[in-house]
């Protein structure tokens, strides 16, 4: 199987959103070394290539086993986000569909007087987020604070925890959770 080093490269280079004059003074190397590497003019050995690809940085086992043909989705449009709460309060999750995924983020709103139930959450991990508008009461432990607009959370997940709109107002936040629970 050959390997088009100068693809490879050019793909790498501009997943990382460097220009060649970029890479080029990143790696110590000349633009024109970037630029014929890339048209596959010249075919660096590996003492160069690793000198080039320190400039990301990214190990020469790295460079050769990224997939390029398997694309993972990255950006959602709010109609692809899969409601995962029941509805109030609203919980949707962006990056459901990734395999291995380390984390949920998720997209909350709790109309006035909605609450995540009677009883404490817990589970593994850690959760953190902002309140982007309206206030939330987020109980962690014994620990009570009604939260604005602009405040933010973070805590250890195993720690019972709630969260209540106690307000006339929807409030909406934005959570991450590690590992995801959705």
């Amino acid at each position: 199987m050959t390997v088009d080093v100068g693809a490879r490269l050019r793909a790498v280079r501009e997943m990382n959103g460097y220009s060649q004059r970029e890479l080029a003074k990143k790696a110590k190397v000349t633009n024109s070394t970037i630029s014929l590497i890339e048209q596959n003019r010249v075919s660096p050995g590996v003492a160069s290539l690793k000198k080039v690809l320190d400039g990301i940085p990214m190990s020469l086992a790295d460079f050769f086993s990224i997939d390029f043909t398997a694309k993972e989705q990255n950006f959602y449009t709010a109609s692809e986000l899969p409601e995962m709460g029941t509805g109030t309060p609203s919980m949707k999750v962006t990056g459901f569909n990734r395999e291995n995924r380390a984390l949920s983020v998720l997209h909350e709103h709790y109309p006035p007087g909605s609450d995540t139930g009677p009883e404490m959450l817990t589970h593994t991990g850690e959760e953190g987020g902002f309140v982007l508008r309206g206030e939330i009461e987020v109980t962690v432990a014994s620990e009570v604070r009604i939260l604005k607009q602009g405040d933010s959370f973070y805590f250890e997940s195993n720690i019972p925890h709630r969260f209540r709109n106690l307000g006339d107002e929807v409030c909406e936040l934005v959570a991450a959770v590690t590992p995801p629970i959705f």
